[in-house]
Order: C-alpha cells, then structure tokens, then sequence
C-alpha cells in the first residue's frame, strides 16, 4: 500500500529514516494521468532502488496557455490505484505554495540554449516552468535516481543540463517512449482526443518513421519535406517537424552518425509531441 503524501512536513518525516541511512531513493515526477508510459518508469525505479517517490503536480508554470492548463487531464484516484500496483513507497501531492515559497537559482540556470528551438520556441516559458518545478521537486525529495521519458526529448535533455550547471546530486535516467500497439505515443494528453482524432494522429508516427527510413540515403531537407507532406495531408497542423543533434538540439548535417526527429502538432484542440531516435547503420 503506498503511503500518500500532501506536504513537504510529510514527506521529510517519511524520507528521513532513508537519507540517515543513505539508502537508493528513486523518483517518477509526473502530473499525473498516469499510463503504461509511467509505469514502465516506476517499474525502473523499482527494480533499481530501495525507495520509489512518485509525485502527481500539474504545473501551471509550464503552461504558456492556460486554457491548456485547465484541460489538463486530472486523474487522481485512477493514479493512486496505478502507483499501489506498481508497488510505489510513497505518493507526493506537494502544494504549489510549497514548492514555490522562495526565489529558486533553477530560475536563473543557464540552459545553454538548449530551450531555445522546437518547445522553447512555441511555448515561451515552457522550460523555465520545467526547471523550476523539477529542481524544486528535487529539493524536496533528495533522489538517487530521477526516471524521464525519452517522448519528452527536449525536456529529458534542458534537466541534464540543469543538473550539470548546479551539480546536483542525482542521476537521470531516461526510459524508452512506449507506444500504443499501432505506433501512436503514449501520452497523458491522448486522453482528450476523440475517436477520429485518436486515428488521425497516428501521422505523426508514420512521419517520423518515413524519416527513419530514408534520412541516411537522400538529402535530409528532402525527407523532412517529403514527411511533413504527410502531416500536411492529414487533418493536423504542423508547428515543427526537425532533424537535430541529440546532445545539442541543432539541426544536423547529412554526415551525422546519429539523429532525433522532433515533431509537434495540433490535433484538434490538442498539441502531441513525439521524437524518434535515428542512428546510422
């Protein structure tokens, strides 16, 4: 039965036996609507550490758009009965209040430009936001290990960043994108598509998978036109369809040895992102 938690008082009184004795604490941070995306996340923080935190907050401060905020799946008891099954410790419902009482350094980390493409570019302030809440988060919690999926790239690449730049103590650990039997990436925001939409996103996994197969053998701009035709046929509207750097996010040369294709797009009132991770043969 995992223990729930809803202030920091809480969640240091049952912590503190674990950091006297230097035990492994593994930590999921999410905001909830938690998926088999999650899970497999939890499940590696099991199998790698004494301790699993999970923590459930939908941050506002990564929402450039409120009504987005709003809308925001809230699937708290469905939550609490996934984290019990994947055997979590403890469950933390931290308080914007808390997290938030004080001016953070993590609002003045230099990200090395890292949130200035792709998400950065369409969602101003959508990284700081991500900042902010992971390292508070981080202040909180005190993780051995910290577990991100690869689906969120950018963001899994903006908190290595953070953590180089304050030398925080902790490892993070990405962990496979984990799709639906017909290619569409697990994600919390599925939730709020309909039927047809949920069909008609399945375009961005055939995108990028085109990209895959063809980026080594024909000129990349090429094949990132032929893929965002695909996009352009659908009932989507691209905001970005990019092959960058996997360390720097920078747009690549046609010689790389390895590659992300980066994609973000509205389907209906709903924006999905999804990334593929392209390596030379």
């Amino acid at each position: 039965m995992s223990v729930i938690l809803s202030s920091k008082a809480q969640l240091e009184q049952s912590l503190n036996p674990y950091w006297k004795r230097g035990a492994t604490i593994g930590f999921v941070p999410t905001m909830g609507a938690l998926h088999a995306g999650h899970c497999s996340l939890m499940h590696a923080a099991k199998a790698a550490n004494e301790v699993v935190v999970l923590s459930i907050f939908v941050n506002p401060r990564q929402f450039n758009d409120s009504a987005d905020f709003d809308k925001y799946p809230r699937t708290l008891t469905e939550d609490i009965k996934c984290a019990e099954t994947e055997g979590v410790d403890f469950i933390y419902l931290p308080s914007y209040d808390e997290l938030f009482s004080g001016q953070s350094v993590a609002s003045e980390v230099q990200l090395n430009g890292l949130d200035l493409s792709m998400e950065g570019a369409s969602r101003p302030g959508h990284f700081r936001g991500v900042v902010e809440v992971v390292y508070a988060l981080f202040e909180h919690v005190n993780p051995s290990n910290a577990y991100f999926g690869q689906k969120d790239f950018q963001q899994l690449a903006i908190i290595r960043a953070m953590v180089s730049s304050l030398k925080l103590p902790v490892s993070i650990v990405s962990c496979p994108t984990l799709r639906e039997i017909d290619g569409l990436a697990m994600s919390s925001r599925n939730l709020r598509l309909s039927q047809s939409e949920r069909q008609e996103a399945l375009v961005l996994y055939k995108a990028l998978s085109f990209v895959k197969k063809h980026w080594k053998n024909r000129p990349s701009m090429e094949v990132l036109d032929q893929a965002k035709q695909l996009i352009a046929a659908s009932t989507l509207r691209l905001d970005y369809l990019l092959l960058v750097d996997p360390d720097s996010l920078l747009p690549i040369a046609n010689n790389a040895q390895s590659a992300v294709v980066c994609v973000a797009a509205y389907c209906g009132e709903v924006r999905l992102i999804d990334n593929m991770l392209l390596l030379a043969d």
